[in-house]
């Protein structure tokens, strides 16, 4: 009896009905689909990349582990005023998604003037922190940087669009339009494709471009994904209401100003100290040699695939949860996150045992030495290991943003990997033997002291807040 009761008890917890997951896939199915569409292009146009050559695929794997910390700046920073926007629409207060519509414009062009001056200014000493591994050889290493260099200079013109993609493509997703950057993205990710065909091995006329095709792919991509969303948004204001009046005035109130700092920028520098700690992560384990590179290269792009849904399982906890604590609805956003975190999880082992599977096969794509490829193998059954772990942290750090307990999500995420998994890298390539898969277990591992922690700031409820309550004056 007791058994049952307590099989009841888990279920009713942890456990939806089918309105449940309904209203959750209606959420994060749109944001898979673009994802994994995507990622499934990326993966493909990574593998283009990857037939031309060791160099090139090295250079482009440095530029974008670089070009990630600018991402998820913009990403972090706008999520941190994103929180205000899910917030203020589940309490239908239209002026308040207009403000976090304005903050994120001055935001992102802070963030994206910075990003272009150092990028501009810093760029060779910046990949060459990549390029100090044992074994590698004077010409790998100048083909590599030269490549490098070569696809950052054209991809930087991108970042324009992109800035302007995600202050539209945030509002609307918060407003709870999932559909419209789904197929936005399809459209880029197709667009991307085919001119990568066109321009990486130069087919129909097109010049024969290498990685700089890519990087000509990226950029036109960009710009037509941010076109569709944009002009999507201004041709549907009965759907976009609050675009009424929005550039009336590109100034917010100061009081406002001081909410959306307090509340948002700790979630900007959580974001960027927790991709720049990434990208000291990985310099750690390229000092084994570029074949580590071109291995998490590899390992990385099969893994973006496999790990979207608790991925845009995040991304519901992030609507679904703002928006009901944001109605006030406190009992319904716990026992949403519960089942969605649980479902992640679930997923998660799915995901992991397909990543096994195909991690012997997968690196067989791509033109590089057998050693890469085998180390690439090693690594990503080591990453799928610890994916459930993954899916638990994901989902916990997006239920702490979605209250808007930025300074605990900061000290839970990017504190605790500049804190101890980056040291912990640090010590493991510099002064041991260790390979660099032992070194990436060993750091991974860590982990789990995050996911503790995190499963005691859940339990203890200290993210059920609504941070928008009396602020439509």
């Amino acid at each position: 009896m007791t058994a049952q009761v307590q099989k009841t008890g888990f279920r009713k917890k942890f456990i939806g009905n089918k309105a449940f997951y309904s209203s959750v896939l209606a959420v994060s199915v749109p944001i898979m689909i673009q994802n994994g569409i995507s990622n499934f292009v990326s993966m493909l146009d990574n593998i283009m990349v990857g037939r031309v050559g060791t160099a090139q695929m090295s250079g482009v794997s440095i530029v974008n582990q670089l070009m990630f910390v600018y991402f998820l700046c913009i990403f972090g920073g706008l999520g941190g005023v994103g929180i205000f926007t899910a917030q203020y629409y589940g309490n239908k207060d239209e002026e308040g998604i207009r403000r976090t519509f304005r903050f994120k414009i001055w935001l992102a062009l802070i963030i994206t003037a910075i990003a272009a001056v150092i990028f501009i200014l810093f760029a060779e000493p910046l990949i060459g922190l990549y390029l100090k591994g044992e074994g590698d050889s004077a010409a790998e290493i100048a083909a590599t940087l030269q490549y490098g260099m070569g696809y950052l200079n054209i991809v930087l013109l991108s970042l324009p669009a992109f800035m302007l993609l995600q202050i539209y493509a945030s509002t609307i997703r918060a407003c709870g339009e999932t559909v419209l950057p789904m197929k936005a993205g399809v459209v880029a990710v197709l667009v991307n494709l085919v001119f990568n065909y066109l321009l990486i091995f130069g087919k129909f006329g097109f010049p024969e471009m290498g990685v700089y095709g890519a990087a000509v792919a990226t950029v036109l991509s960009r710009y037509v994904e941010a076109a569709i969303v944009v002009i999507w948004v201004h041709t549907h204001k009965a759907r976009n209401s609050w675009i009424h009046g929005a550039y009336r005035t590109i100034l917010v109130p100061l009081p406002i100003v001081k909410k959306f700092i307090l509340k948002g920028m700790p979630l900007l520098a959580n974001e960027a100290l927790w991709s720049i700690a990434q990208a000291m992560l990985t310099q750690c384990y390229s000092l084994r040699g570029l074949n580590v590179i071109v291995a998490f290269n590899i390992a990385n792009t099969l893994g973006g695939m496999l790990n979207i849904v608790f991925f845009s399982m995040g991304d519901a906890v992030s609507i679904m949860v703002g928006q009901q604590l944001g109605a006030g609805d406190t009992e319904r956003a716990v026992d949403t996150d519960n089942k969605i975190i649980f479902f992640a999880v679930i997923f998660s082992v799915i995901a992991m045992i397909a990543f096994m599977i195909l991690a012997p096969f997968f690196p067989r794509f791509y033109n590089t030495s057998d050693a890469a490829r085998q180390l690439a193998t090693n690594l990503m059954i080591a990453q799928a290991a610890f994916y459930p772990l993954f899916a638990f942290c994901h989902c916990t750090y997006f239920t702490l943003r979605s209250g808007g307990k930025t300074v605990v999500t900061f000290l839970f995420d990017s504190a605790f990997n500049c804190a101890i998994s980056v040291p912990v890298a640090f010590v493991l390539s510099r002064f041991t033997g260790i390979p660099a898969v032992g070194c990436y277990v060993i750091v991974t591992a860590c982990d789990f002291i995050k996911a503790i922690i995190g499963y005691v700031l859940l339990k203890k409820g200290v993210w059920i807040n609504n941070i928008v309550a009396d602020d439509k004056a």
